[in-house]
C-alpha cells in the first residue's frame, strides 16, 4: 500500500490575503492543487519551486510568512 502525504507552500499577496498550494505526495508522483483558484498540477520534480511560481504568477503572493 502507497502512503499518501501532504504538505504545504504559502504566501500572501498585496492585500495581507493568505494563498495555498496544497503538495500531495503519493509514491513518486505529487499533486499540487491551489485553495484559491483551483490549479492543478502533477509534478514529479520541485513540486515546491512549482507551487511558489504559481503563486507568484497567478496571485502575486509572494511573502512568505516563514521568513
Amino acid at each position: 500500500m502507497v502512503s499518501t502525504t501532504e504538505s504545504k507552500v504559502t504566501r500572501w499577496d498585496g492585500h495581507g490575503r493568505e494563498h495555498v498550494v496544497r503538495v500531495t505526495k503519493s509514491g513518486m508522483q505529487r499533486l499540487l492543487s491551489c485553495g484559491t483558484c483551483g490549479w492543478r498540477k502533477g509534478a514529479q520534480f520541485l513540486p515546491w519551486l512549482k507551487a511558489q511560481e504559481h503563486l507568484a504568477e497567478a496571485h502575486q503572493a509572494t511573502v512568505d510568512p516563514s521568513a
